[in-house]
């Protein structure tokens, strides 16, 4: 379990560095060490540039869920800000609310499940967001019940109404179910 903890972590750093990697500078931001100058070889009167010590990012996650926890864990302890990321962590509370936060610009990334990258591309849209990452291996999902069930079958729930998250959201679609094989 702890494996697989660290492991995720990784993934999400890596994948956050992977973006900012492709980001271009200016010939002008460079400095005396990326343009192989030394102080000795310097021109007069030229000053040295520094390049920003972290670059911000905003990151608009669906939810805040335990399938998370690398990710709250290397915000708490420090990784990001090792990396030089000034990472801005915001719950965008459903896929739709992510989706918009990242198309207008008020997020750079976005936690969510495809669906809603899906739906904005068979929409047409022109600046569609393209999925590059898979965080998860299995829905983050939880079956609780108001009592201990301790012989807990799905022949239980049959007829009781489920409570799925919100209206048109997943799970509360009813392609969860159905992936179950068992529809209530």
């Amino acid at each position: 379990m702890k494996k697989r903890i660290i492991a995720a972590a990784l993934v999400i750093v890596l994948s956050i560095t992977a973006l900012l990697a492709c980001s271009s500078k200016d010939d002008q931001g460079e400095t005396a060490a990326t343009t192989g100058q030394t102080d000795d070889t310097k021109d007069i009167g030229e000053t040295e540039e520094t390049l920003p010590e972290s670059t911000k990012v905003i990151l608009n996650e669906v939810a805040h869920s335990i399938f998370y926890a690398p990710m709250y864990v290397a915000i708490e302890e420090g990784y990001f800000e090792e990396e030089g990321i000034d990472l801005e962590l915001v719950t965008g509370f459903g896929a739709d609310k992510t989706m918009t936060a990242v198309i207008s610009g008020s997020a750079d990334i976005g936690f969510m499940g495809s669906e809603a990258s899906i739906y904005t591309y068979n929409e047409g849209a022109n600046d569609y967001v393209v999925n590059f990452a898979q965080l998860t291996q299995r829905a983050g999902n939880f079956l609780v019940a108001r009592e201990e069930m301790p012989d807990f079958t799905w022949d239980a729930i049959k007829g009781t109404n489920v409570l799925g998250g919100r209206k048109g959201g997943v799970p509360s679609h009813d392609g969860t179910w159905e992936h179950t094989g068992r529809v209530p």
